[in-house]
């Protein structure tokens, strides 16, 4: 699961428990001016995910770690499909941070807000 929040103009990614292990990642900054927008997607484990590198895949019970598909390289953490957030990103690593959070409403909202504000 990933703890979001905004900080000084950026976006704070924080992967909790052991999904550190298994995402190879703990943390990911973005500056809010390269966050497009995010939405709330429970339909969004069953798209492809593409070839992994590195990362996590066990169908069913977790995605984490980094994945590229059509030319686009995407970070995924998730076990729970119901909590996936997915935040689209411009000129940055990644072009989608797929997410398991907490809350997903209060999660695309925070995200909104900070981008309108």
């Amino acid at each position: 699961m990933a703890h979001i929040s905004t900080d000084d103009g950026n976006l704070i990614v924080e992967i909790e428990g052991l999904d550190k292990l298994w995402a190879l990642k703990s943390r990911l900054t973005i500056p809010l001016a390269h966050v497009r927008g995010a939405t709330a997607d429970p339909g969004i484990l069953k798209e492809p995910k593409g070839l992994r590198s590195p990362g996590t895949h066990v169908p069913g019970v977790i995605t984490a770690g980094t994945f590229h598909i059509d030319g686009e390289r995407i970070f995924w953490d998730v076990r729970d499909p119901a909590k996936a957030v997915v935040i689209q990103l411009a000129d940055e690593r990644y072009a989608r941070l797929v997410v398991q959070v907490s809350d997903p409403r209060a999660t695309v909202s925070l995200i909104e807000d900070a981008l309108s504000g």
